[in-house]
């Protein structure tokens, strides 16, 4: 008998894990599918890693079934040759209001979890598990970039096989600086609400996806030319922070001084992890091109550009609807890179350490003839979050981590635009 596939770790995106405050008796679950309850999700301004309305512990729990539940199910049947012989497909629920670094640390610590676990199944210990013991890892959206700062960090020593990523915003989206501008935009929650925008702006983990590529940003040349720096953003966000820290603050230094540290500091991380995940080098990690499986959903009107004006001494946003387009093309010569999945554009889902011919590109018209559900679920809430429920897709991944090769042409590609021969990681696909 081989040695089954190793034990596989899905990572959701942000805001797909349920909060929890365990201070509460009983627990009270303050972030859900049906329940958002942004004033109790918000961060404290004095320490960002505990929330702004205290006494309170609210902790990760189950990630949001309605995006993964599909994924992780078909994993586990697809991935197991017998039902006796499982191979363990493990959510990973974390806390996705947190700076990704602290995520890191408690994504590593899951991993010894998960090989500790598989090392007490039995036909895992008959071929010799524990003397090679490693994880696939399976990456939605932020979950991507959890997983490539994860690797980054921790180089040869990560225990880690493949790695699959679904519609990461490697390079950021668009979205990012709407969602904190207006409260509004196609990244979780689209209802209007200021109390949402609030809760976004003292949202750690949210900085960690803003734009850093160049295509499509306009910003005054007078003001700092990157989305990662203070001085390229509107007054209105310092003015949201000093609210907060004045509502719920420690009063021990001036509120202007304390929000406008504050927000830096968030941008600082932000970019910090940027330059991480932009330097990672995939041999450094045991790793290569053949072992990450990338796909970037595209064929749907996504926003690609964004002006940044001057007003005074800062930056204020210009959202037109001609700045959403779609220019993808069933025609390899007609596509253009002025598309995505929605959410995240082309130019932000190009991760620095895979080249344009290693990425898998999928659509909207990819959904198989019997999924109704998923095609109604992606016209409402947006092809980047209904992505997972794919079940060509799922195949994909299977074949990926497996490397039982397609037998039967039920896998297939997009290339990417400008790429005339893709390099991808999985032998037989069909190349569209």
């Amino acid at each position: 008998m081989a040695m089954p596939v190793y034990p596989t770790i899905v990572v959701p995106g942000i805001t797909a894990s349920y909060l929890t405050d365990e201070y509460q008796l009983p627990p009270q679950v303050v972030w859900s599918v049906m329940t958002k309850e942004f004033e109790r999700a918000a961060m404290h301004p004095d320490n960002t890693r505990f929330e702004a309305v205290e006494p309170a512990r609210v902790v990760p729990g189950q990630v949001f079934e309605v995006a993964y539940r599909e994924l992780i199910e078909e994993l586990r049947h697809n991935l197991s040759t017998r039902e006796d012989l499982p191979v363990p497909v493990f959510p990973f629920g974390y806390d996705w209001r947190q700076p990704l670094d602290l995520v890191e640390q408690k994504l590593a610590a899951f991993i010894d979890e998960v090989i500790a676990r598989t090392k007490l199944l039995r036909h895992y210990d008959r071929e010799g598990y524990a003397t090679t013991p490693k994880v696939n890892l399976v990456g939605h959206s932020m979950g991507g970039l959890v997983i490539a700062g994860y690797l980054q960090r921790a180089g040869a020593a990560a225990p880690v096989h493949k790695v699959a990523t679904l519609a990461t915003p490697f390079q950021g989206s668009f979205e990012a600086v709407i969602k904190i501008t207006t409260g509004t935009s196609d990244l979780g929650s689209t209802a209007p609400s200021s109390r949402e925008r609030e809760a976004a702006r003292l949202t750690p983990a949210l900085y960690h996806l803003l734009p850093s590529f160049a295509e499509g940003v306009e910003i005054d040349p007078a003001l700092p030319q990157s989305l990662l720096e203070p001085g390229a953003w509107q007054p209105s966000i310092l003015r949201t922070l000093e609210e907060f820290v004045r509502k719920y603050g420690l009063g021990r230094s001036n509120r202007g001084e304390q929000a406008a540290a504050l927000f830096a500091a968030m941008l600082d991380r932000a970019k910090a992890h940027r330059a991480r995940t932009d330097s990672l080098n995939l041999a450094d990690c045991g790793l290569g091109a053949a072992s990450w499986l990338c796909v970037v959903g595209m064929g749907s009107t996504t926003r690609v550009r964004l002006e940044v004006e001057r007003r005074g001494q800062a930056g204020e946003f210009r959202f037109r609807t001609t700045d959403r387009q779609n220019g993808w093309s069933d025609n390899p010569a007609g596509r253009t890179p002025l598309t995505g999945d929605g959410t995240v554009p082309y130019a932000g889902a190009v991760p620095k350490f895979l080249a344009p011919e290693n990425l898998v590109c999928v659509t909207p018209d990819d959904y198989g003839y019997w999924e109704v559900q998923d095609r109604a679920l992606t016209a409402v809430a947006g092809f980047h979050g209904i992505l997972p429920n794919m079940d060509m897709l799922h195949r994909m991944i299977v074949a990926h981590l497996s490397e039982r090769p397609d037998r039967y042409g039920n896998i297939w590609g997009w290339r990417a635009p400008g790429v005339e021969t893709p390099n991808w990681p999985i032998a037989g696909m069909k190349v569209k």
